[in-house]
């Protein structure tokens, strides 16, 4: 005999409660799984147990970006039907609408700070885990760039730093030189006053020829006059 259908109601008794449950849970996410992979469409799933436990299913993207789309599109669809003339009920969705965004957004910081992890699946902690683990990796990136820039940075401080210093040595080497050469002319001008001024005056006196006779003796230029006269 074929199974005979089950009359939809509640079942009395807890403890084959709970074992439906815990089957048509399984079933209700591997049905969403399967739509989500065979129709390529996002499928977020939410369910919680009568103890108040929270089973969820969500596509590759994350539950809060869903929800996010979600709340949008619902949003937008109130909007176009609600009454214009009733600005209030207008500012009651906005509301709503924002404080749904701040506990989303207060829930997935939680997560983030390791908190409050009781209620997601091994799927959910591994895309958080892989969260962090991309965050961590771009905040060292940035980091390294920065450090690399840093070093740049001083490296092209230390360039200008030393072709300063070239030419300042330049500029005193150059200023010693003229001041050398400027202290070995004043010495020199110096040497040449001193020897002008303490150098003997020598006197040159200019007497008359004198001519040696061939025996030896020397005779006066005018003793030869008178005798040749």
């Amino acid at each position: 005999m074929g199974r005979g259908r089950v009359q939809l109601k509640r079942i009395e008794n807890k403890i084959n409660r709970q074992v439906t449950f815990s089957k048509r849970r399984s079933g209700l996410l591997k049905k969403a799984h399967e739509i989500s992979v065979l129709c390529d469409a996002e499928v977020a799933l939410i369910v919680f147990s009568n103890k108040g436990k929270l089973y969820e299913y969500s596509t590759d993207s994350s539950m809060e970006r869903i929800l996010e789309r979600y709340e949008r599109y619902s949003y937008t669809e109130r909007a176009l039907f609600s009454n214009e003339a009733d600005p209030q009920a207008n500012w009651c969705l906005e509301y709503n609408k924002l404080k749904a965004r701040v506990e989303s957004l207060q829930k997935s910081q939680r997560h983030l700070m390791g908190e409050q992890l009781d209620s997601l699946s091994v799927k959910e902690i591994q895309h958080l885990e892989q969260q962090l683990e991309s965050s961590l990796k771009h905040i060292r990136s940035k980091k390294t760039q920065l450090l690399i820039d840093s070093i740049s940075e001083l490296q092209r401080k230390e360039n200008i730093l030393q072709e300063q210093n070239k030419n300042m040595e330049k500029e005193i080497i150059a200023k010693e030189k003229a001041k050398s050469l400027a202290q070995n002319a004043s010495f020199e001008q110096q040497n040449q006053s001193q020897y002008s001024s303490s150098s003997p005056h020598v006197l040159v006196s200019v007497s008359a020829p004198t001519c040696i006779s061939r025996y030896g003796g020397q005779i006066s230029e005018a003793s030869q006059t008178s005798k040749q006269q």
